[in-house]
């Protein structure tokens, strides 16, 4: 009885601990290099058109980002909004050289060759 009682605890300990991994991580930024940019222009307007003939705009930029160590990138990548000029950003690219994410940093976290 008591046997069966820790092995039905265990698996509700484990459903609850691989629920709460699912709902908190960011698979975008999971694992993935970070580049830094300063935005400087503003983004290509790109509208997309849906099936259901709803139009999506988004705005693509092409930036030369560069690494903590130095090396700089070439790098492609899209935002639901114009991103604010001046703005520095933290890009996180994956093995393919694909920006999965961004977040906004402050001046000082960036590298010293990338301000």
């Amino acid at each position: 009885m008591k046997k069966g009682l820790f092995i039905f605890l265990g698996i509700i300990v484990i459903v609850a601990g691989a629920s709460y991994a699912v709902l908190t991580l960011d698979f975008n930024r999971f694992n993935k290099e970070r580049y830094y940019i300063q935005i400087t222009q503003d983004g290509e307007k790109i509208e997309d058109r849906l099936d259901n003939g709803e139009t999506m705009v988004r705005y693509g930029y092409k930036v030369d980002a560069i690494k903590e160590d130095g090396k700089h990138k070439e790098l492609e990548f899209s935002a639901n909004k114009q991103l604010r000029k001046g703005a520095y950003l933290m890009l996180y690219v994956n093995k393919e050289g694909e920006v999965t994410s961004y977040d906004e940093v402050s001046k000082k976290d960036m590298p010293k060759d990338a301000s």
